[in-house]
């Protein structure tokens, strides 16, 4: 061999021999990091509304798949309704410790004394993205980029009232959707994966669906337009035929949603680093087929707390696991501390406990445990094998699911012993009213939003809508009439005053003026802007959730705000015509 070739083919062996020691650095880097963590959340979806579970109304693939490569839950539980069982799986503590009290009017926020699975994780050295609906707050530092996440897309409200090409807050800023909203909220969670693909990442993808308005694209909803519906609720008299195609319809699109997530792991070679969970966060928001359960969601009963829980780590849980022990939403967090080494460091007592020594896929000596629910002063206890109601029943959940047979009088120990724990937990429930202020005014997030939900009408001022979320306030009529925000205002200054309106022309011309202690500023509206409500692309008529439009910002002028806490205060000094304008929310930029 000539010398000329002997350098070649040593050439040729060096370079092979650093791509090889790159991609095995490359692929140490990626094992010795901490585990990703994805987590999907539907809103609204019963345990019932998967292929997994037995339902032959839809297929759910890529959800299943979960399933199969994992672990399922047949037994986890979370609150009958929406921002409790947020509260409880974001802080591992049941949502009274953290005054979450309901899903409005200021009741949902979560204490900001209360540290966020986002607060460990970002400590921790993680990228922290929300993308979806938060409903634990909304002005900071209740707001997600206030709870440990470094980046959010979505909405902060209990629901939204439209899902096509949505208005959406990036972060501190109102921009404009694209889209599907849950198509929409999938592109920005796998773009900020993408963005971190070199890092460990916690990605929280909260979708808007099942939970109404009944609003799916035509490619899911023609799937279901036609066929019969062969699994019935228990109630069949009481099911909604068109609702529970609409929710079958969303529940077909959030499964193609988390395939795009899952191919995006798979392309990014991520998957065997990712623990990805998918759940939802109350039972069914409709009479449908639930596996014979009673309750729906608001219920205390099985049906209405009992949901999908399904959790994949490639190498670490083993394919196929079936976990027969109950678990809930108060044990997310401990788990995922445990699974990405995260020390907790000083927290509040945990009420959940850590669940990864049930998916090593050894025995383990597990002690049983009483999970408990409440909603609207009704509270029930559920054990590995019983449930005691909210009337004091006491059913045997292992041979009676659908709750049928009440047998307290045949277990009375068991029946007393839940009793008594029940009076227990009642004592973490607060009794008091929710006095909390609307905070206003950080350096570190100059924006504060306050939507009409938060808001309180005086006089002839009504809500667009029964519900509060996403409503907007109309027949403002008088001058009399006012709408007023309990504040605090955190830091004295000068705040640019922006409302967000529609108003027509004939309307023009009312001179509005906003007040708050000794300061005020006033202006009068000259620019029409009357769009129509987004009425036209829902499945189901609406009959709680507001119609929403395209509110449009106007700058009324500066204020001067001084530390403290008092009501803010809309009202009209002049009405130029019939009403004033309709109002969605005042916004306060701190200059």
């Amino acid at each position: 061999m000539s010398i000329r070739m002997l350098k070649l083919v040593v050439s040729v062996i060096l370079v092979s021999l650093v791509v090889a020691g790159s991609r095995l650095n490359a692929a140490e880097s990626t094992a010795s990091r901490k585990p990703n963590v994805v987590i999907i959340l539907a809103d609204d979806q019963g345990w019932g509304d998967l292929s997994v579970h037995g339902n032959k109304n839809l297929s759910t693939p890529q959800i299943d798949s979960l399933a199969r490569d994992g672990a399922l839950f047949e037994r986890f539980f979370v609150c009958p309704v929406c921002a409790p069982t947020r509260a409880e799986f974001l802080t591992g503590r049941y949502h009274s410790r953290g005054g979450v009290r309901g899903v409005s009017l200021g009741q949902e926020r979560l204490n900001l004394d209360e540290k966020t699975l986002a607060d460990h994780l970002k400590s921790a050295g993680y990228a922290t993205g929300i993308f979806g609906k938060w409903h634990n707050g909304t002005q900071y530092p209740y707001h997600p980029i206030g709870r440990g996440f470094q980046e959010f897309y979505g909405y902060t409200s209990g629901h939204w009232g439209q899902y096509f090409d949505a208005p959406m807050e990036h972060n501190s800023e109102y921009v404009q959707g694209k889209g599907y909203i849950n198509d929409d909220l999938t592109d920005h969670a796998m773009a900020f994966i993408t963005q971190h693909q070199a890092d460990s990442f916690l990605c929280y993808l909260p979708l808007a669906t099942p939970h109404s308005p009944f609003m799916v694209p035509d490619e899911y909803w023609n799937r279901f337009a036609d066929p019969a519906i062969v699994m019935r609720s228990v109630l069949g008299d009481k099911e909604d035929i068109a609702k529970t195609r609409s929710v079958l319809a969303m529940v077909e699109n959030i499964d193609w949603n988390v395939g795009r997530v899952l191919k995006k792991l798979d392309e990014l070679k991520l998957t065997e680093n990712a623990v990805v969970i998918y759940f939802s966060d109350n039972g069914p928001n409709t009479q449908r087929w639930n596996g014979g359960m009673k309750g729906i969601k608001a219920s205390t009963d099985e049906g209405g707390v009992r949901v999908p829980f399904l959790i994949r780590w490639p190498g670490h849980i083993p394919a196929g696991m079936r976990v027969l022990k109950i678990a809930g939403a108060i044990d997310l967090l401990p788990t995922i501390a445990a699974m990405t080494q995260t020390p907790l460091g000083e927290h509040k007592p945990l009420d959940g406990v850590d669940l990864s020594p049930l998916l090593t896929g050894r025995p383990v000596d597990w002690a049983d445990r009483t999970i408990f629910t409440h909603q609207s002063n009704k509270f029930s206890a559920r054990t590995q094998q019983y449930r005691l109601d909210a009337a004091g029943a006491l059913y045997d959940m292992e041979k009676d699911p659908s709750q049928k047979k009440n047998i307290s009088s045949q277990q009375p120990e068991v029946a007393k012993k839940l009793g008594d724990q029940v009076m227990e937990f009642r004592k973490i429930v607060p009794k008091d009213a929710d006095d909390r202020p609307y905070l206003v005014g950080y350096r570190e997030f100059p924006v504060t939003y306050l939507p009409a939900r938060d808001g309180v009408p005086h006089g002839n001022v009504a809500r667009s809508a029964k519900a509060p979320n996403c409503s907007y306030f109309t027949k403002w009529i008088d001058p009399s009439d006012s709408i007023t925000w309990d504040v605090q205002v955190n830091t004295p200054g000068e705040y640019e005053v922006i409302l967000h309106y529609t108003c027509g022309k004939d309307d023009l011309g009312s001179t509005v003026e906003v007040a708050f202690l000794n300061s005020t500023v006033e202006g009068k509206i000259t620019v029409a802007n009357d769009p129509p409500l987004w009425d036209k692309q829902d499945r189901v008529p609406r009959d709680q959730e507001s119609y929403i439009k395209a509110f449009k910002p106007m700058t009324l002028g500066t204020i001067h705000l001084q530390a403290g806490h008092d009501k803010l205060t809309v009202r009209a000094k002049q009405i130029a015509g019939k009403q004033v304008m309709d109002l969605s929310m005042i916004q306060l930029k701190l200059k």
